[in-house]
């Protein structure tokens, strides 16, 4: 019988060890933690976003690194596949609003255990250890040499062993070492779904304000590089949230090095002209008050203060003697509250890895190597990495069924 020896027992290491594991194969899965499964235990917060109810095109669209690798895994292994796969194991899902897919019980752990159980009713052994090497021989793979000197044999090895992000979940880096020593090129890893660094000052004053349907756009020069609607959050030292999360994954390969714009319109329904006659009423309402406690009505508490001190108007200049110009000011802010993006967060925080094994040398319908046969990776050490949303975990699913299902076939072809 063929044997199958996976390395890393995240989420697409056990999806590939029951793609592998139901063809009749026998399949190890080697996890370095204390059990498989650790790190998607805290996806989502722990609620674990386990897909997005969208086609495979969305799909693809919501990978904006390398999408078009992923058609054939993604037309085998569907978002639609994955929720009737989970539901199947016992785990009754949800779908929220963006199209996001989460267990009914919202805990992670469902996720996991059900993947555990898959796998041990499969008969898949789990063992404990750190893969050192993949062993070769005759032009193919043969096994993996562990850290404390032992062999284990193989007629395929899956590296699935994520990237940088949340190393103390595993996620070391340890697999691109491993995919480089046998040649495979390795495109530097950088943090992607992160939050973003200002070189302002204002996101310490706005530290946690959460602005829900607000515009955003990033801007170098006077090229757009990303536009979206949702949800941001300020911090101590810049902004994060969904909107600035998917945000990320468009420049932190190029972050510090080069700097971003980031404008923000905090009243995209309203245009120039509308806002300034809302402005207008609520001037109206508060003719004799100060303008620091005349735009409640419009704009949250905290961010008062900081639009005011933007506009250089005088917080305690009344309202009735606020200009034509003084106003046009303010509702240039409102619409084009600015922020300069000077890095993203560490590595180790990011939700994701941007980077890994280039895919050129990845057969995209069977993930296998095309430099080592028998050699195949899945999940996050490939160079993909999708939005937020439940697509880098649909990444995970269909990398892993396709190069757990390619070791029945002859030579994974």
């Amino acid at each position: 019988m063929k044997r199958v020896l996976i390395v890393g027992g995240g989420a697409a290491g056990m999806a590939a060890a029951i793609a592998a594991a139901e063809r009749g194969l026998s399949v190890l899965l080697l996890e370095k933690g204390r059990q498989p499964g650790t790190k998607l235990n805290i996806t989502g917060k722990g609620r674990c976003n386990v897909t997005n109810d969208c086609d495979v095109d969305e799909l693809i669209q919501n990978v904006p690194r390398n999408g078009r690798f992923l058609f054939s895994a993604f037309h085998g292994f569907s978002a639609r596949d994955a929720m009737a796969f989970f539901e199947g194991l016992g785990v009754p899902l949800k779908t929220e609003r963006g199209r996001r897919v989460f267990p009914q019980s919202d805990n992670a752990r469902d996720i996991s255990g059900a993947l555990r159980n898959r796998m041990r009713r499969l008969g898949v052994q789990v063992e404990s250890g750190r893969a050192a090497q993949i062993l070769t021989g005759q032009g193919r793979v043969r096994g993996v040499l562990l850290q404390d000197g032992r062999e284990l044999a193989g007629d395929g090895v899956i590296l699935a062993t994520g990237g940088l992000s949340y190393p103390t979940t595993g996620s070391d880096g340890d697999g691109y070492a491993m995919a480089a020593a046998l040649g495979h090129a390795i495109q530097p890893p950088v943090p992607s779904l992160i939050w973003l660094k200002t070189r302002e000052k204002d996101p310490a004053r706005l530290e946690g304000l959460s602005l829900r349907n607000t515009a955003a756009a990033l801007w170098q020069g006077k090229k757009k590089v990303y536009s979206d609607f949702g949800e941001l959050v300020f911090t101590r030292q810049g902004v994060s949230g969904p909107m600035i999360l998917s945000a990320s994954a468009h420049i932190c390969r190029q972050l510090p090095q080069k700097e971003f714009r980031l404008e923000l319109d905090l009243k995209p329904a309203l245009d120039l002209q509308t806002l300034d006659k809302r402005l207008l009423r609520d001037f109206e309402q508060n003719i004799n008050r100060d303008l620091i406690n005349a735009l409640s009505g419009l704009l949250p508490a905290k961010m008062i203060p900081v639009l005011v001190d933007r506009s250089g108007v005088d917080p305690r200049k009344k309202v009735h003697d606020i200009s034509k110009e003084e106003r046009a000011a303010l509702c240039g802010l409102i619409k084009g509250f600015s922020l300069t993006v000077c890095a993203a967060g560490p590595i180790e925080e990011a939700i994701v890895t941007s980077g890994g094994v280039s895919v050129k040398e990845i057969d995209p319908r069977t993930m296998e190597s095309k430099l080592v046969p028998g050699l195949f990776f899945a999940g996050e050490i490939i160079d993909v990495d999708g939005y937020t949303g439940g697509f880098n975990l649909q990444i995970a699913w269909s990398t892993g069924f396709a190069a757990g299902a390619a070791q029945a076939q002859e030579d994974g072809k």
